[in-house]
C-alpha cells in the first residue's frame, strides 16, 4: 500500500473572481489529506480545517449523481495521468455527494464523462471546525502504476467568492490541468 500526505496551497493571483491569500474565511483555512493506492484500489481523503462558517459547504440533498459543473462551486479535484502520456482523468467531488470522472485525451482536449463509472463513493463527516471528504473507487486500468497524481479544490465562500487550491500552481493564472501542477509521482 502506498500512501502519501498532502497540503493544499491558495493561489495568491488576483484575476476576476479569485479570492487571493489572506482575504476573509480562506485565511485561517488548511486542506491537507491523503491518497492511497492498494492494488487496483484507490483512496484519497481531504480534510478542511479552520473557519468552515463562511464557506458554502453544499449539504446532501438527495442521492448522489454524477453532475456537470461541480467546480463552479465548492468542489474538490484529483487529476491523474500515467507518467509520459497525453491523455488524463479528472475526479470533481461536491460536499453534497455529487460527482463527475471526466476522461480528457489532452490539455484540455476532447473532455468526455468517464463510463466506467457509474457512481463514485464518497464519505463526508464534519466535527465542529473539520470536514473531511473520503473517496473509494477502483483505478482505471491505465493508471495502476507510473502516476502523476495533481490534488486541487475550489472553494467557495459565501459571498460567492472562490479560491483556488492545488499542491502547486505552475503559471500564472490558476489552471487545474497543467501538468505542472500533477506534482505528486507514484510508482
Amino acid at each position: 500500500m502506498t500512501s502519501i500526505p498532502f497540503r493544499l496551497i491558495p493561489f495568491t493571483g488576483s484575476g476576476p473572481g479569485t479570492d487571493p491569500v489572506g482575504l476573509s474565511s480562506t485565511e485561517s483555512l488548511m486542506i491537507t489529506g491523503h491518497l492511497s493506492l492498494t492494488g487496483d484500489a484507490l483512496e484519497v481523503a481531504y480534510q478542511l480545517e479552520g473557519d468552515l462558517a463562511g464557506l458554502h459547504l453544499p449539504a446532501p440533498t438527495g442521492p448522489p449523481e454524477r453532475r456537470d459543473l461541480l467546480w463552479q462551486s465548492t468542489c474538490l479535484e484529483l487529476f491523474m495521468a500515467r507518467q509520459g502520456a497525453d491523455g488524463y482523468w479528472e475526479f470533481n467531488l461536491s460536499p453534497a455527494g455529487h460527482w463527475n470522472v471526466y476522461r480528457l485525451e489532452g490539455y484540455r482536449q476532447g473532455l468526455k464523462p468517464e463510463p466506467a463509472y457509474a457512481q463514485l463513493p464518497i464519505q463526508m463527516e464534519r466535527h465542529g471546525a473539520q470536514l473531511t471528504l473520503t473517496l473509494r473507487c477502483p483505478l482505471p486500468a491505465d493508471l495502476r502504476s507510473g502516476m502523476e497524481v495533481g490534488i486541487t479544490a475550489v472553494i467557495q465562500r459565501l459571498d460567492g467568492a472562490l479560491s483556488y487550491w492545488a499542491l502547486h500552481h505552475p503559471t500564472a493564472e490558476a489552471d487545474f490541468h497543467h501538468r505542472g501542477g500533477f506534482t505528486l509521482q507514484v510508482p
